[in-house]
């Protein structure tokens, strides 16, 4: 018997297929939100590395909901966020086949993890990237500046190229993540100048995101392997009884058309799929070397966001960071993208603003006890261990 619409639908959602492995292991912008020349120029994404969970507690300040002025545990994503660098501009004309690159203006500078990114052997290589191109700069930049004012005569759509400082973070890996950045706000003309006002620039994400913003987070999931049907598309478990298994499909298909049709579950890869998970709100956006990052007015106790012997599988936070609320996609270290939520917003639980209690940072290894190396020292007391 096949699905019904209402008593029993089919398993699985058709329009995730197909599910295969992504070849876009860092996240791509599928698309960007709408623009509004009346705003001032902004970006509209940033580049963020998971690094792990916690959970706060918060006040919850939504009238006519039934946990209005009490206490709720959430649990929250805190994502690492290093400063990006603006390194180019590109201007795009629009074309009833969509949107086609006009021309591309780099910056005089480039830093050696984003020469790293054009290599697959840095170590073997000459390291020749872009010095033909920084020439352009001589003699006043006049090409240069001839090509920005042709993205300003012709371009529509202006998106700068950043990349990441990886060697910020402690991930072992030395290759810059780039990526586009559309620009929204302002005409074309203050979106080029803009662009290039950045350039060799650092940006953070406090200048991109604001607390209690809503923001649609882009990445890729965790990875399963081969998984079979009750796994990967959630069908039902035959009795006990079944001859040769029961994790199975029991039809799959009738005699004529003599194929199994596509809608059909099947075992194969289950996970590593792009994925964009929209409405993260932001609940606290954290500075680098800022030892206080996680006090709040009900909690005065002087402590930063890594928790106690580190983020599991990931280490310390020592760059800005943000707090997301819920779960976002992927493992640890995973590269993410944070983009501007593409919907006005007209909800009170999207509008509330989030008032923090507490932060958790107590070790994440186990039961943890202590919320920071004093507290527990403090209970303790004095150790045999540190006597000597």
């Amino acid at each position: 018997m096949s699905h019904r619409k209402f008593e029993a639908p089919r398993h699985g959602h058709l329009g995730f297929l197909p599910k295969k492995r992504t070849k876009h292991h860092f996240g791509r912008i599928r698309s960007f939100p709408r623009d509004d020349s009346s705003k001032p120029c902004h970006l509209t994404a940033f580049r963020a590395y998971k690094a792990g969970m916690t959970h706060v507690v918060r006040g919850v300040d939504r009238p006519g909901a039934l946990m209005h002025k009490k206490e709720v545990v959430d649990a929250v994503t805190v994502l690492e966020t290093p400063p990006m660098v603006v390194v180019g501009v590109v201007g795009y004309v629009e074309t009833p086949r969509g949107l086609r690159t006009l021309t591309t203006v780099f910056a005089e500078h480039l830093s050696e993890e984003y020469k790293r990114r054009c290599y697959k052997n840095w170590y073997a290589s000459k390291r020749k990237a872009y010095t033909k191109y920084a020439k352009k700069y001589e003699n006043g930049g006049v090409e240069i500046e001839a090509e920005l004012s042709r993205i300003k005569k012709f371009a529509s759509v202006v998106r700068v190229i950043t990349h990441s400082q990886v060697k910020k973070l402690n991930l072992r890996i030395k290759k810059a993540h780039i990526m586009e950045v559309q620009i929204n706000g302002g005409d074309v003309a203050a979106k080029v100048d803009f662009a290039k006002s950045l350039f060799e620039k650092e940006v953070t994400v406090d200048s991109v995101f604001a607390k209690d913003e809503n923001l649609d987070v882009i990445g890729v999931t965790k990875g399963g392997g081969y998984e079979g049907v009750t796994t990967r598309w959630g069908v039902t478990r035959l009795p006990r009884k079944t001859h040769r298994g029961l994790r199975k499909v029991a039809c799959i298909g009738s005699w004529h058309p003599a194929r199994v049709s596509s809608t059909v579950p099947r075992a194969g890869q289950n996970g590593y799929h792009h994925r964009t998970e929209l409405n993260k709100k932001v609940y606290r956006i954290g500075k680098a070397g800022d030892n206080s990052s996680c006090q709040t007015e009900a909690d005065l106790t002087v402590k930063s966001i890594t928790p106690m012997g580190g983020f599991p599988h990931y280490g310390e936070i020592r760059e800005d960071w943000v707090m997301v609320k819920g779960a976002v996609v992927g493992v640890k270290k995973r590269p993410l993208i944070l983009r501007k939520s593409l919907m006005n917003h007209s909800s009170r639980k999207h509008l509330e603003n989030i008032d923090l209690k507490f932060i958790d940072t107590s070790s994440k290894m186990g039961h943890g006890r202590f919320q920071t190396a004093e507290e527990k020292a403090k209970f303790l007391g004095p150790l045999a261990s540190k006597a000597n």
